[in-house]
């Protein structure tokens, strides 16, 4: 029996000021075709379907299109929440979609979501849990010892009756850490010290009772702990930090013994997401035709700041996202110890000191009246500085 596990769609997201859904009807479109090219049997997406609580009616039409296309496929897909999601809103629709083999579990209801799926003489138990808070399990085992998140998900998973003799699958949606070390960020998760986008770190032990975990939230696709406890990694590129990443799809063999096979499929977006370096001359020359409608982060090696810097990037290369500067300018500011550097000082003396180590010149009057309206806009000075 073969699963393609998804992860971290993110329908509706956008790359700085360039709308991403063309781009993510593309690669939807792709892996409708791998799991037509693998004889997929089920589908499995571990959460953050949106990228926003309200998704936007673009995002909506285009989930409503991919699920469509794999019921007409008869593809089996089980869908969970994310942090990301709004449970209710992706929960609508439910038992209508079960009809058409489409399970969707994004409100937690105390129970591990179980679906039983026999094919050739095969059965294979597809467990489902959606993004949950450690309150929320507290609410419905409140003589359990919860004080972590990792003390939630093992709570939930000892009260599942799981039969470890048959073949299980995990879907979730959190934080997971191996041997000792936390799995690569993409760079578009957001960051805290214990946490990913506010959601707490367990370790992969919690699922040993299961023959394969497909985990979203992570947008890097790796393993935790084991290649079975998986990570997809979102199928597109969200930050300037994933350019290096090779994003694919995980299929996922289970044999008639319950052996687990893993087989990544690359995938190739319509829109690749690059960082390009070097002079503004170096990087117009180097223009290839093929990618230069790839989204573009630039860094300027240039010495003397260049105007309209924007726009003549995007003359060569239109999907310019940001430019940045790395001279000897910006050298100098980074080795700047700033620890002291507001005592008793102005804050005309101190945009002054910074315009001036940047740009290699005096700030105009012009310029500073700019700068001291969006300081007392900010409540940085009062209206007499």
């Amino acid at each position: 029996m073969k699963f393609l596990h998804l992860g971290d769609l993110h329908l509706g997201r956008s790359l700085g000021d360039y709308d991403l859904i063309k781009d993510q009807q593309h690669i939807l479109n792709e892996i409708l075709g791998i799991i037509e090219t693998e004889s997929v049997d089920g589908v499995l997406i571990a959460g953050d379907i949106y990228d926003k609580a309200v998704p936007s009616e673009a995002a909506v039409r285009l989930l409503d299109s991919f699920l469509s296309r794999l019921c007409l496929a008869g593809v089996k897909t089980f869908m969970i929440s994310g942090n990301h999601d709004s449970d209710e809103r992706l929960n609508f629709g439910s038992w209508v979609f079960e009809s058409r083999s489409v399970y969707i579990s994004s409100v937690f209801d105390g129970k591990l979501c179980r679906h039983e799926i026999t094919d050739r003489g095969q059965t294979v138990h597809v467990y489902m849990l959606p993004f949950v808070k450690a309150s929320q399990v507290r609410h419905y085992y409140p003589d359990a010892k919860i004080e972590t998140y990792e003390d939630a998900v093992r709570t939930v998973i000892e009260n599942a009756g799981i039969d470890r003799n048959a073949c299980n699958i995990l879907i979730a949606h959190q934080f997971v850490s191996g041997k000792g070390e936390d799995p690569s960020l993409g760079g578009s998760e957001g960051v805290g010290t214990q946490s990913v986008g506010l959601v707490e770190k367990i370790g992969y032990g919690c699922f040993d009772a299961f023959d394969y975990v497909a985990l979203g939230h992570i947008h890097s696709p790796q393993g935790v702990g084991r290649d079975e406890v998986r990570y997809a990694g979102s199928p597109l590129k969200y930050s300037l930090s994933e350019a290096n990443n090779e994003k694919s799809v995980p299929v996922v063999t289970i044999g008639q013994d319950g052996d687990v096979s893993i087989k990544l499929v690359a995938l190739t977006p319509m829109r690749d997401l690059r960082h390009i370096r070097g002079t503004m001359h170096e990087l117009i020359d180097a223009k290839d035709e093929k990618t230069a409608e790839d989204f573009i982060y630039a860094t300027l090696t240039d010495e003397d700041i260049i105007n309209d810097a924007m726009g003549i990037m995007r003359l060569a290369y239109p999907n310019t996202v940001r430019i940045d500067y790395d001279n000897s300018h910006t050298k100098a500011v980074e080795q700047v110890d700033i620890s002291n550097i507001a005592d008793n000082r102005s804050f005309t003396d101190l945009v002054s000191d910074f315009y001036r180590m940047v740009y290699g010149c005096e700030i105009t009057e012009e310029e500073m009246d700019v700068m001291r309206m969006a300081a007392r806009e900010a409540g940085v000075i009062d209206e007499a500085g």
